[in-house]
């Protein structure tokens, strides 16, 4: 399952001083609040963006699972992104049991899909799975 999205765009510039909360180089603030904005138009409850190392974690619930957005601005080019899902696989392992979340993640991964797909200002979107294919 291709849970990883790469992208071009220049409509998410950092804010002043948005390294200091993440690491030196990277940002994504502008594009988690984006997510937090589209979302809900694809029937995607999404409120919150956390600060982490990396990015920006989104927290979602499709259909009363709770799932993640992790999103921000790669190491190379100030257009460069990459959003990927929390999980990136279809089956979650819990202590004891496995869930399986096919169906919320796939409206996830498509709801992520129509809203870059429909953006004049992203280009160069690229999907692969977790491994990089």
């Amino acid at each position: 399952m291709k849970t990883q999205v790469e992208f071009r765009s220049n409509k998410f510039p950092p804010y002043d001083g948005e390294e200091a909360k993440i690491n030196p180089g990277l940002w994504g603030k502008r594009l988690a609040e984006y997510f937090v904005q589209k979302l809900p138009q694809k029937g995607i409850a999404a409120t919150s963006i956390i600060p982490e190392d990396w990015g920006w974690y989104v927290p979602v619930e499709v259909a009363g699972v709770k799932l993640a957005i992790c999103c921000g601005h790669q190491y190379g080019d100030d257009d460069q992104f990459l959003c990927f899902t929390d999980p990136s696989t279809p089956i979650v392992r819990s202590f004891f049991k496995k869930r399986d979340v096919t169906a919320e993640l796939t409206k996830l991964i498509d709801a992520i899909g129509e809203i870059l797909a429909s953006d004049p200002d992203i280009h160069d979107v690229v999907w692969m799975d977790g491994k990089g294919r």
